[in-house]
This record gives C-alpha cells, structure tokens and sequence, in this order.
C-alpha cells in the first residue's frame, strides 16, 4: 500500500472482529446468508455484467459475488483489507475453476486502480465500516474508478426509519434479526454493530453520493435498516 498522512483513517482496525483469524472468516462466510452463489449470480445478471466488462468489488470478503462475476466473463478486481479473508476467497476461487479474478489487499482509502477503468463497482455490507468523514472520500475514490456512465452498487446497513425512533428501531431490528450462536449473527454481534461500527441514515448517505458524482436511478429500502442503491456516474 501506499503512504497516506499520519491522519489517515487505518482500515484494518475494523470493530468486533478479527479477520485475520482464519476460523472468525470461516464463520464470517457461513453467517453471510445474503451472499450465497445463488443471490449473488442473480445480482450479476440483473446489473448486466458480463464478459467485455471491468468490475471492481470493494470489500469482497470471501469472494462469492467476485466469482459470481468472473463465471460471466468479467475481468474482475477484488478488493479487502483482510489478508486471510483474500486467501480464503481465492481459494474458494480456485475450487470452482476460477481463476480470473485479480485479487488486491487494500481497502476504499488505500485501492489504487490501475487498471481501464471500470464498467462496474460493487460494495455489499462494508461501506459502514468508515465514519461519514471518510464514506465521502470513498464515494469520491470510487467515482474516479468509475467510467463515465458507469454504474455503481452499494447495500449495506442503512437506517430509513424515522429518527424519532431510532431507540425502537434499533431494538425491533435486532429482536427480529439475531440468531442463536453458531446458526448465524447474534444480538451481541448487531449490538457491537450499532455500538463500534458506523451505519448511518439513508438520507445522508443518499446526499453523499449525489455529492460524489452520483445519479440514483434505484434506491430500495428492503427493510427498515438494510438500502440498495443502483447508481450512475453522471459525468
């Protein structure tokens, strides 16, 4: 990685959990139920990636959606700050034959594209890990990767409910979402989330990315504390 300023916000210290411990990123692939082969093909296929096209995934964990794209013929950039969670994802990558997928240690600060710029960025469920400061200097960066009219995908934690009631929405959300251990996220790990992470409301996040260069042609709320947005770059 480059040098960045002594002010510069470290992305390896990320809350809660260790992904550079190999067991906490085995767990981490089987609790990520959003993100099987099968959701993640569809989420290809809907965003039109195929082959021809350039696709940067920023957070790519372990490495389902990257796969996902490089099976259709995309020439695809994969992206995560965890060393043992890129080892993982290509090993995973090389179970299935795939081996295409260009895989990179470095994060939404730290990623430097040296490559076409892309047709395509995708980041699921790893936007919150920066406070707002410096999600605006990552919507930026992610602009500049971005061909004119290319589009841009991000789901994550994002709150559309009501600020009056965030006490209760918080609550509802991690009644109705948490799992026993071993089954899947628990409540101590969405408390740790609200606590140590930093998800914000869908209207700031909504002005970011105007702000980045952004026209949002689709912005789904799927739930009260989980958006999509599909975006253009508009210039």
């Amino acid at each position: 990685m480059n040098s960045f300023p002594a002010w510069y916000f470290d992305e390896s210290k990320m809350a809660g959990i260790d992904f550079e411990d190999i067991a906490q990123v085995e767990a981490f692939d089987c609790k990520q139920t959003s993100s099987t082969p099968e959701k993640e093909q569809a989420l290809v296929k809907r965003l039109g990636i195929s082959s021809g096209h350039t696709a940067i995934d920023l957070g790519a964990g372990t490495g389902t959606f990257a796969i996902q794209a490089s099976l259709q013929g995309a020439s695809v950039h994969a992206i995560d700050i965890s060393q043992s969670m890129l080892a993982y994802a290509q090993q995973k990558a090389r179970k299935m034959g795939v081996t295409t997928i260009n895989f990179h240690r470095a994060g939404f600060l730290t990623y430097e594209h040296n490559d076409n710029l892309a047709d395509f960025v995708i980041t699921k469920a790893a936007l919150h890990i920066l406070p707002d400061f410096w999600k605006m200097v990552a919507l930026l960066r992610i602009a500049s990767m971005l061909k004119p009219k290319g589009i841009l995908y991000l789901r994550d934690v994002i709150f559309s409910f009501p600020i009056s009631e965030y006490e209760s929405s918080i609550e509802n959300w991690i009644e109705h979402s948490s799992m026993p251990e071993g089954e899947g996220w628990t409540v101590k790990d969405y408390q740790m989330h609200v606590r140590e992470e930093h998800s914000t409301f869908a209207w700031i996040i909504e002005a970011m990315l105007r702000r980045a260069g952004f026209e949002i042609t689709e912005a789904n709320y799927l739930t009260p504390t989980t958006a999509e947005y599909i975006c253009i770059k508009t210039a």
